[in-house]
């Protein structure tokens, strides 16, 4: 077994690089890892079934990561260093750095889901409409300074701009259609995005997207039924406000092509279909983070 060590320098503040994680990884009893860049395939291809490919970086670099795990059967271990760390909160990984590498040290596993669209794959959210303003939340020094909660300030300040778009969302054998301000598809493994906002009533190993609809509503009807998934972790039963949906396969179809995201980078356009497989990626963790219980 080989581990494998790939840093992003460009991940949150810049200050959890290769060195910061070298020095952990060999007090953990990790000694020289291999160590590799995103946009090397060389080291790719020598990588070997039951290896550990540890990225340190941000969710976009987890993705990358993740997709290599599962050609080569390989085991995922996140170390997190970049602005939101999602998927890191989607395992409850240890938050002391000592800690979790001792962890990828023992080795101990847990199964999660992935969403597939095409040849490509997401770990936590895909978002439609006002949602995929993370993929344009500021950046550099801004970014930096204001770390996850970047995201929520720029959403806040799109708030208001955005006026909905005509879409169908089918989801197995349900089917709306209506226009949105956003739509959010999940799997379990995305119960966390933008930097800690909770998915409701999702679980990394459910084996089920989750399909998030919001309408357009003024700002404080918005801001209200946001607090109440906040409070209860649950998607209100009765709303006119949010749409919520489950299933195996998600096809969204809109009136104009609008761009999507996915773990936080834009990915595409629509129309576009979504197909989950479950327990299908080994990440070294020991428990699976569920909201709404």
């Amino acid at each position: 077994m080989t581990y494998w060590l790939v840093a992003n320098p460009e991940a949150g503040d810049g200050k959890r690089g290769r060195e910061y994680w070298l020095n952990m990884l060999q007090n953990a009893g990790i000694h020289n890892p291999e160590c590799g860049d995103l946009g090397d395939q060389r080291w790719m291809e020598q990588v070997q079934p039951d290896d550990v490919v540890m990225v340190a970086g941000g969710d976009g670099s987890v993705n990358c990561s993740a997709k290599l795990c599962l050609e080569k059967q390989a085991t995922l271990a996140v170390l997190p260093s970049g602005t939101a760390n999602d998927f890191a909160r989607n395992l409850g990984l240890p938050d002391d750095p000592q800690q979790l590498c001792q962890l990828v040290a023992e080795g101990t596993c847990v199964q999660v889901d992935v969403a597939e669209y095409g040849e490509k794959l997401f770990l936590n959210v895909a978002h439609i409409g006002l949602g995929s303003v993370s993929a344009q939340a500021p950046g550099g020094p801004v970014k930096r300074f204001l770390g996850r909660f970047s995201y929520t300030v720029e959403l806040l300040r799109r708030l208001s701009e955005k006026r909905g778009f005509h879409a169908g969302i089918r989801c197995d054998g349900a089917f709306v259609r209506g226009r949105w301000l956003s739509i959010a598809i999940a799997i379990g493994s995305g119960a966390f995005f933008g930097g800690g906002n909770e998915m409701p009533e999702t679980a990394a190993d459910d084996g089920q997207l989750q399909v998030i609809a919001v309408k357009p509503r003024p700002i404080p009807q918005l801001l209200i039924t946001f607090m109440m998934v906040r409070i209860t972790g649950k998607t209100p039963k009765r709303t006119s406000t949010v749409i919520h949906l489950r299933g195996r396969r998600c096809r969204i179809e809109t009136n104009t092509k609008r761009v999507f995201t996915a773990d936080g980078d834009e990915a595409g356009e629509t129309p576009v279909s979504f197909e989950c497989r479950a327990g299908c990626l080994r990440v070294i963790g020991t428990r699976i983070v569920q909201t709404g219980g």
